[in-house]
């Protein structure tokens, strides 16, 4: 099997000849996947397979046996030194198959947040890779306003997400999140987070917000390529960003839960 070069690459996937260099990247993406991969180590290894597997399966992709196979395949070529980004792909109408190896960007511990809240264009907001394209627009437009990021709200002004990672928040000891019949992504690293709040006593609920009713408030943005970024300021909109007093500590228990990638066969 050909494996991807220690370099950026794009790999298209077959039973036959696994793993091989291609030169484009053609076709809709149906479902894409990611995170933070450091010296061979990440975070929720099982949490991401299962998320893409099982988005591949909502949208009749490939039976599930060739996906476990390209996974298989993938966890080998993944590099098992330096800082990555890999993004695994479903694309196009014949279910085109994708590793795109990424180097990681340079990582945030805190972020600036476009508190215009900004109309959800998400077509499949459950399903992490047919609405990237309009995300990432949605963003550069945050950073033309000195953000970040930029915040996705519902039709009625309800808080559901940032454009690119998931939204908490505290309400004196209670650590909130959008309420789940929202359409919010299930995030993978927000899922690490709720587990280890319960595991640890602290009280997790879904409460309906506008951004409005976010002001003061301790805040976080996470995901799987930055972790936890607590909000240190809100541009566009006269909001206060609440004192980080939670966020270190949660950054450092996060930050020891990578883990190595399974053996290579």
């Amino acid at each position: 099997m050909t494996q991807p070069t220690l370099a950026e690459s794009l790999s298209t996937w077959d039973p036959g000849s696994g793993l091989t260099p291609a030169p484009t990247s053609d076709g809709r993406l149906l479902v894409a996947d990611s995170w933070l991969l450091r010296d061979g180590r990440m975070r929720g290894y099982a949490r991401h397979r299962e998320r893409f597997l099982r988005s591949c399966g909502d949208c009749d992709g490939p039976p599930l046996r060739r996906l476990i196979e390209f996974w298989q395949d993938v966890t080998a070529a993944l590099p098992r030194s330096g800082e990555w980004f890999p993004r695994v792909e479903l694309a196009s109408e014949s279910h085109e198959l994708r590793l795109l190896l990424r180097h990681a960007p340079p990582l945030g511990t805190e972020v600036r947040v476009w508190a215009t809240g900004q109309i959800d264009p998400r077509t499949i907001p459950r399903r992490k890779g047919p609405d990237l394209a309009a995300l990432a627009r949605l963003r550069t437009r945050a950073v033309a306003h000195g953000a970040d990021e930029a915040v996705l709200v519902a039709p009625t002004g309800l808080v559901l997400e940032s454009a690119t990672a998931s939204l908490v928040w505290w309400e004196d000891d209670v650590l909130c999140l959008p309420p789940p019949q929202l359409p919010v992504l299930p995030g993978v690293t927000v899922g690490l987070v709720q587990e280890r709040a319960r595991q640890s006593g602290i009280r997790v609920a879904h409460r309906e917000r506008t951004l409005a009713e976010l002001d003061g408030r301790e805040v976080w943005v996470v995901n799987a390529l930055h972790g936890i970024r607590p909000v240190t300021a809100w541009t566009g909109q006269s909001m206060t960003a609440g004192p980080a007093a939670r966020a270190p500590e949660w950054r450092r228990w996060l930050e020891e839960m990578m883990e190595p990638l399974p053996d290579k066969r």
